[in-house]
């Protein structure tokens, strides 16, 4: 399996280096950034490991313009705080062995907090309602992904969007294997805001709410 993983960034200096380290331990074919125009010098320490796209500011618009130069036959879709498991790669592609599967995700942990343990907990619900965040490491084939017209043109929930696609194509499988994201953002905006936040703009999204809107309601609300 060639296997592309893509990372969005957008200034994540603090986190890209480690994380591009470990990514390069997992000896993908390659590891593409799709940069939405960072100011902090994340691209110079991305460019040390990575290949760097830059594209239009907007979580899909940057993994399209990445997934647009990558050659694998698998795309890995990883931010940038999150934590694969050493045997991520041969999960995806053990998945993949059946021709039926067209892609999948991860199950998604965080830290040892009480507070960690319910977003964890609130994540697997999520799952059985078929809700499945970037977080999640979402991985799909190429062609599945072009047959589709990749990602939404969208600033926010283009991964939702995204595996709800992906069901309608074939079997979207969730793996047992655990990704660690960063609980940073809860952390820096203060838990419950976040909470409360996250909540209200799933909420509109499931009523039909433009995720162009939910994308500067999200800015001004962080």
């Amino acid at each position: 399996m060639r296997c592309s993983i893509i990372v969005p960034t957008l200034n994540e200096s603090a986190a890209i280096e480690a994380s591009l380290r470990r990514l390069d331990a997992l000896r993908a074919h390659e590891v593409i950034v799709g940069d939405g125009g960072s100011e902090d010098g994340t691209v110079e320490l991305a460019r040390r490991y990575a290949k760097v796209v830059n594209g239009r500011r907007g979580r899909g618009p940057q993994l399209n313009a990445a997934a647009a130069q990558a050659t694998g036959d698998t795309f890995l879709i990883v931010h940038a705080d999150v934590r694969l498991p050493r045997n991520a790669l041969t999960a995806v592609e053990q998945a993949l062995a059946d021709p039926d599967t067209v892609g999948g995700y991860f199950r998604v942990r965080f830290g040892r907090e009480p507070h960690d343990a319910f977003l964890a907990a609130f994540y697997d619900l999520l799952r059985r309602t078929g809700v499945v965040y970037g977080d999640a490491c979402v991985f799909v084939r190429r062609t599945t992904f072009e047959r589709m017209g990749g990602f939404r043109d969208y600033p926010i929930m283009e991964d939702v969007n995204l595996v709800s696609r992906m069901r309608t194509l074939g079997r979207v499988v969730a793996l047992p294997q655990v990704v660690r994201p960063s609980s940073r953002r809860w952390e820096r905006d203060g838990r419950w805001r976040s909470w409360a936040s996250w909540c209200g703009i799933m909420a509109l999204y499931g009523l039909g709410v433009s995720p162009r809107f939910l994308g500067r309601l999200y800015r001004q609300v962080r």
